[in-house]
């Protein structure tokens, strides 16, 4: 089985190895998201950055969804670029406040405020 690591197609390698690769990259974003402060926030694309994976903001997205399974982590201090709250999940919102985090009018965290700058 040939494996696409996100910078393009590596060799073959085996399923067991693919699995491991991903709960390693589940564990590496996460251990990102532990470090955004409270009262800050990040965006899906930053942490991508941040591990090395700049175009892989969706996927930041995906692990983030699945994080319950990993352990307890700060989920919520993390947004889409425009400082947008993730869909059916209310809750952000709440817990973003409780933090201090600022709205602007539309809904959306005003970034240039409360963006983490790491």
């Amino acid at each position: 089985m040939r494996f696409n690591d996100g910078a393009g197609w590596t060799e073959d390698v085996s399923s067991a190895q693919i699995g491991e690769q991903r709960r390693l990259l589940a564990y590496e974003i996460l251990s990102v998201v532990e470090e955004i402060p409270p009262g800050k926030v990040a965006s899906y694309g930053q942490i991508a950055r941040l591990v090395g994976r700049e175009k892989n903001a969706r996927l930041v997205g995906k692990i983030l969804s699945r994080a319950e399974y990993f352990g307890n982590y700060p989920c919520h201090r993390v947004v889409n670029h425009a400082g947008r709250t993730a869909p059916n999940w209310s809750k952000q919102r709440e817990l973003l406040e409780e933090e201090g985090i600022i709205f602007k009018e539309n809904g959306c965290v005003d970034m240039r405020k409360c963006q983490w700058e790491c």
